[in-house]
């Protein structure tokens, strides 16, 4: 019997791209999984859709000239079988063995952000104590049917415990790479730029062993994690609520579980789509830059407090970047993270 893997994939206010996602995971090669969504208090009655689709009462409208149509809209057996749970439910360990739904939609009761959203459904999955592996999957993506055994099989291979990412490419764009893995960071600006491989093409020869040697963080759009990983480092840090939980993550592993990523596992992904996320065509919104900034000293003053001028004197150049492109409240917001900002309230 192969490992059985919980998929836990985040929901807010994306029941489209959500199910999408789900339509190319249900048609995946891999048998041993469950899928858990965890929706964040979202208000465009997602659950309701989701349970829909699930039921084949509900159909998404995709473009057949898409590259990426047979991987979603392939005949796929419906109905689903499907349970609705609440958080606190789903974290009090009163569903074990309970059922052998297929699907399990968790209302987290708020929007408690990437981290905390993400760790109800670790919770559940630790409740329940029988699987091997938790795969984090980001709802704005597609996959290849093989892209799951292909990380379970390069993960179970590897000569030293691990925690495995995929390939990331561009959904937009099925022929240019987004990621391979993970990113780099820099302690002493506090920067998570380094995207490894961002930008070839998935046509071209690349020493994968030397970008999986570069790795300072999986990306969590795609995240493999061995039940060990989660008993011995814990969950996400919440308080980030969006971006540098992943970072946060791998500095606590400490060197205790190998980054890896498995080439063949390929993901598409869109990147940021529902809070604005900067990508190389589409400029940061404030919602990013906020959560950005503001994340990016909180991780440094806990980590890396040697580096706490350093980084300050980068990001004020960040501002005066800002100032320069005429985004003049994006700067403002900037220097009042500088200078002790913590809430996006006014």
């Amino acid at each position: 019997m192969s490992p059985k893997v919980y998929i836990v994939i985040l929901n807010w206010n994306g029941w489209k791209n959500t199910i999408e996602c789900l339509e190319s995971v249900y048609r995946q090669d891999y048998e041993n999984y469950k899928v858990i969504v965890c929706d964040n208090d979202s208000d465009d009655q997602s659950i309701k859709h989701i349970q829909a689709w699930a039921e084949g009462k509900e159909k998404l409208n995709l473009s057949s000239n898409s590259s990426l149509y047979s991987l979603t809209s392939t005949p796929v057996k419906k109905t689903i079988n499907t349970q609705v749970i609440d958080r606190e439910k789903a974290e009090s360990g009163e569903m074990t063995n309970e059922t052998q739904a297929e699907l399990i939609l968790i209302k987290t009761g708020g929007n408690l952000g990437f981290a905390g959203g993400n760790n109800v459904g670790l919770r559940y999955a630790q409740k329940q104590d029988d699987f091997d592996y938790v795969w984090l999957l980001n709802n704005d993506t597609v996959i290849e049917g093989d892209c799951l055994s292909n990380m379970v099989n390069y993960s179970t291979n590897y000569p030293e415990k691990n925690i495995c990412g995929s390939m990331l490419i561009f959904y937009d764009d099925p022929t240019i790479i987004q990621a391979l893995g993970g990113n780099g960071y820099n302690k002493w600006t506090g920067n998570a730029s380094t995207t490894y491989g961002r930008g070839k093409s998935v046509h071209e020869k690349i020493d994968h062993k030397y970008y999986e040697n570069q790795l300072a963080y999986i990306t969590a759009a795609s995240w493999l994690l061995p039940k060990s990983f989660l008993q011995e480092i814990g969950l996400m840090e919440e308080s980030y609520f969006l971006y540098y939980e992943e970072i946060d993550w791998c500095i606590r592993n400490n060197d205790k579980y190998k980054l890896c990523y498995a080439p063949d596992a390929k993901v598409y992904h869109k990147e940021g789509s529902s809070i604005g996320s900067p990508t190389g065509e589409r400029p940061s919104s404030i919602l990013s830059d906020f959560y950005l900034f503001r994340n990016k000293l909180k991780l440094t003053k806990r980590y890396f407090p040697e580096a706490l001028l350093t980084t300050y004197l980068s990001t004020f150049l960040q501002v005066i970047n800002r100032m320069r492109r005429g985004q003049w409240d994006k700067a403002k917001l900037i220097l009042k993270i500088l200078f002790g900002k913590n809430t996006l309230s006014h």
